[in-house]
């Protein structure tokens, strides 16, 4: 078996992949490589870089892994599809081009854990505006000449005007920034999209650099499993589209897998709890009970209403109307195809007890299913709505020592009372705002859940039906310096082991209160800094706004 040898091997060309793939290679003298076990982002694969082909990307095996969860106890015993990016970019080449940083409040969560301390705002916030490109422009709070381009949603139709007023009028204030001093409140949104093409990780981070000679990308490669020289890693096995299997040498192996691939990764590579996975003929490496613990997410439902004007994007989803939509977008990267239609939404205290928004809202003017299930309106609206830091908590489990085998998840959504109590809340505040009086003049009544479902039984057996997963795994393998925790916050090491390092959505603590895009990102430039033992950017001193607090801006 011929070996290679490579400083730096991340397994995973996802978000945070590329990201280091970016700034591990900017030294000439470092050789990285980067193993995606999904395909390349072709240029020409339109699917992947036409904003509004989101729905048309998730769920299609030729671009998504298509997880499922165990049958989840508390709704129906159901199963909830995982959609989790099959392709360099990882999910960033898939999602829905939200870019939410998440309250500073999360942050402060962090750094309250022992030896968290370094994760607080003011340490991570140089780090977001060193990622960012905001074309809204600069400030004390965003950045500007970053790798990653955001652009603000226009929001230019009536019907995002309705939702704004309406949020207004339901006694909800808006905000210039929802990434800005002020999170709480409705604004117009910040997408991951440059001049009507999705922006995502690999095209930000990993295509300007790939004529680099000491940076190496290979998609189709799945890694097996982490060798180790008894507790040092060493290199990593993988496999070429299923083909034979190579060997890599590593000075330090990094995994970048994310909240599903990267304890199952470590599972099989002998880390983990022994208990679960000797019985599976795993040889041991290092006994670490909470590698696949600690499993967060977002659930989301969509409150859905018909719409009495025909001013919704719904028509450019038919059939007969999607190739002038397409054309459109082919010759200059304009009109409905050119948005992922996301493009205004909020943050919301759900309860007078919770410091900061615990509910997030998107605004969508068309009303869909993306399973491709009627609506039964020809024009409507929605709104995606969730809570956004519940105290449910999952797992990732393997359950076969086969790598191509999926790991069990189980995320026990609904299962704690203060869940179910945080549901009821969100459905309350998003009918509330949807029955204003701004939507007088387009309300054609409410598709779903519907009228009828109006009591907290009726509620929370909708939500156990119908809500979807929003795309949030995280935690899996969380940082922290107990007898729970993986990951070393001060350098982004495997506990217990030396050369392993895991920088990705499973290393969170605590899931953020929004879309976890940015955060990823975040955490990548951060962690880069401590792998190269730079000096760390310095922390920042400005300030944010917090509820209830006597502040001027």
């Amino acid at each position: 078996m011929s070996t290679e040898r490579f400083d730096y091997v991340i397994v995973g060309g996802g978000s945070a992949g590329c990201v280091l793939a970016n700034r591990l290679s900017a030294d000439p003298g470092t050789t990285v490589l980067v193993l995606e076990a999904g395909r390349p982002d072709w240029r020409w694969d339109l699917l992947i870089h036409m904003p509004a082909a989101l729905t048309m990307v998730i769920g299609n095996r030729f671009y998504d892994w298509c997880y499922e969860s165990e049958p989840e106890p508390f709704m129906g015993g159901r199963r909830v599809s995982h959609g989790r990016g099959k392709v360099l970019g990882g999910s960033s080449s898939i999602n829905g081009m939200i870019f939410q940083r998440g309250n500073p409040m999360d942050l402060e969560r962090w750094a309250a854990d022992p030896g968290m301390e370094t994760w607080d705002f003011a340490h991570c916030l140089p780090y977001f505006k060193k990622m960012e490109h905001c074309v809204a422009g600069a400030d004390d709070w965003r950045g500007q000449g970053g790798p990653l381009w955001l652009e603000r949603g226009a929001a230019v139709n009536p019907l995002f005007d309705a939702f704004l007023a309406a949020a207004e009028q339901a006694g909800h204030p808006l905000t210039d920034d929802v990434n800005g001093f002020r999170q709480e409140g409705f604004a117009r949104f910040d997408r991951t999209i440059r001049d009507g093409r999705r922006w995502s990780a690999a095209r930000a981070y990993l295509h300007p650099v790939r004529d680099r000679p000491n940076l190496t990308v290979r998609c189709l490669s799945q890694v097996d499993r982490v060798r180790f020289a008894g507790t040092r890693a060493v290199g990593v096995d993988y496999r070429r589209t299923g083909g034979r299997t190579r060997r890599v040498e590593a000075g330090e192996v990094i995994l970048c897998g994310g909240a599903v691939n990267t304890p199952q990764l470590l599972q099989l590579s002998g880390i983990g709890n022994p208990d679960e996975l000797t019985p599976l003929g795993v040889e041991m490496v290092h006994a670490l009970p909470g590698v696949g613990e600690n499993l967060q997410d977002h659930l989301e439902v969509y409150v859905q209403h018909a719409c009495t004007q025909p001013i919704s994007f719904n028509p450019a989803l038919k059939l007969r109307n999607r190739p002038a939509v397409g054309l459109r977008w082919l010759l200059g990267h304009k009109g409905p195809a050119a948005t992922n239609h996301f493009e205004a939404g909020g943050f919301v205290r759900g309860n007078d007890e919770v410091a900061y928004p615990n509910l997030m809202f998107h605004f969508l003017p068309i009303a869909v299913r993306y399973d491709g299930t009627q609506v039964g309106a020809e024009h409507g609206y929605q709104v995606h709505i969730g809570p956004m830091y519940s105290d449910v908590r999952g797992s990732v489990k393997i359950t076969s020592t086969d790598p191509r085998k999926h790991p069990a998840l189980r995320f026990n959504y609904l299962s704690t009372p203060n869940d179910r109590k945080e549901w009821l809340e969100a459905i309350r505040v998003a009918r509330d705002i949807l029955s204003q009086p701004a939507f007088a003049p387009y309300d054609g009544g409410e598709l779903s859940p519907g009228p009828d479902v109006r009591s907290d039984e009726e509620i929370l057996g909708w939500v156990a039906r119908d809500a979807e997963t929003a795309y949030h795994p995280s935690c899996s393998a969380r940082m922290g310096i107990d007898d729970m925790s993986v990951v070393d916050p001060e350098s982004m090491a495997v506990h217990g082991v030396t050369g392993l390092r895991v920088v990705d959505a499973s290393a969170m603590p605590y899931l953020t209160n929004g879309n976890i895009y940015a955060p990823v990102i975040m955490l990548a430039e951060k962690a880069a800094d401590l792998i190269l033992g730079n000096t760390p950017l310095r922390p920042a001193t400005v300030d944010y706004y917090r509820h209830g607090a006597d502040q001027e801006r």
